[in-house]
C-alpha cells in the first residue's frame, strides 16, 4: 500500500527502507526477494531488542484506542472480520493522510511527505524552481 500511494501521488520512490523485526515472514527469501524487486532496501531489527519495537507498539496503541476501541464503545460492535478490515483501512487512510501529527509540526504525514518531496526535487532542479543557478566565481 505504501508504494502504492508514493506512485499515485508521485513521490520519490527510490532509497526507501523496509524496517521489520527479525520474524520468520521478514527474513523469508520470498519476501527479501519481492522487497528486491520493488527497489526496497531491507532493515531487520536486533532480535530481542524491545526498543526498536517501542514505535510500533505505540503506532499498535493508537489503532486500538482510535479505531478498534472507539468502534466498539460507541454501540457499533464489529460482527465480522471484513468489519475489522474495513475499519483498520479506513484508519490508517485517516491516520496517514488527515490525523495531524505533533512530531511533524501537527500537519499530517502526506503533506510532511508533499513538502519533502518538493524541497527533494527544489534541490535536484533549481532552474524549474524559478532559482537562477548561483555564478561560478573563477580565481
Amino acid at each position: 500500500m505504501a508504494l502504492w500511494q508514493r506512485d499515485r501521488s508521485q513521490q520519490v520512490q527510490s532509497g526507501l527502507i523496509c524496517h521489520s523485526d527479525a520474524g520468520s515472514q521478514y527474513t523469508s527469501i520470498h519476501f527479501t526477494e519481492h522487497l528486491d524487486l520493488e527497489g526496497l532496501q531491507p532493515s531487520i531489527g536486533s532480535v530481542g531488542d524491545a526498543y526498536e519495537t517501542a514505535l510500533a507498539e505505540s503506532v499498535i496503541a493508537m489503532y486500538k484506542t482510535e479505531c478498534i476501541r472507539t468502534t466498539v464503545f460507541h454501540g457499533d460492535p464489529f460482527r465480522t472480520v471484513a468489519d475489522v478490515e474495513l475499519a483498520t483501512a479506513g484508519w490508517v487512510d485517516w491516520y496517514n493522510n488527515r490525523r495531524v501529527h505533533s512530531s511533524l509540526g501537527y500537519i499530517p504525514p502526506v503533506e510532511h511527505a508533499t513538502a519533502h518531496n518538493t524541497a527533494l526535487n527544489r534541490d535536484r532542479n533549481p532552474h524549474e524552481s524559478g532559482k537562477e543557478p548561483e555564478a561560478l566565481q573563477v580565481a
